[in-house]
């Protein structure tokens, strides 16, 4: 009986411990970062020739630096959020009911900043992981984003 309530002990340590590595680990795997060779506005244009490259759509460049000064937050480096959209990819995820929550994550993002040492900056999201924590059809389509995701910033890597 001894021997089973150590066991039991064990594994509750266990799935403790593993709990609490994931959660600490968890940031540093969901989002990717990397120092850019260029300067910012270098970086955005080349990552924007990448993306339409490849036949992606480039919605929109926001300048959340300008956009957080003019709605009374402080000055900060330059923020851009390069947002991007795939159309088939997209419509996989979303034709599919039990998918349409994953549109809070589109259109895909990919941060350029400046940080206080003056270099520019890439992250962006692990749309792999993401995928793989979904499961099914949006594995499926993010195993595909993030492939392309990687090829639009290899230049930084």
């Amino acid at each position: 009986m001894k021997t089973f309530g150590m066991l039991v002990v064990g594994v509750v340590l266990g799935a403790i411990l593993t709990g609490v590595a994931s959660w600490t680990m968890m940031p540093g795997m969901m989002i990717n970062e990397s120092a850019s060779p260029l300067g910012l506005e270098e970086t955005v244009e080349k990552i924007k020739q990448n993306a339409l490259a490849k036949g992606w759509v480039v919605a929109s460049v926001a300048p959340l630096d300008q956009s957080v000064k003019k709605h009374g937050g402080g000055d900060l480096p330059p923020v851009r959020l390069i947002n991007l959209c795939q159309a088939n990819h997209a419509f996989n995820i979303l034709q599919q009911d039990q998918n349409k929550k994953i549109s809070v994550f589109m259109p895909c993002t990919i941060a350029v900043y400046q940080k206080t040492d003056g270099k520019a900056y890439i992250s962006s999201m692990n749309a792999g992981l993401l995928g793989k924590m979904f499961g099914g059809r949006v594995a499926e389509v993010m195993t595909d984003v993030s492939a392309d995701q990687q090829g639009f910033i290899a230049f930084a890597n």
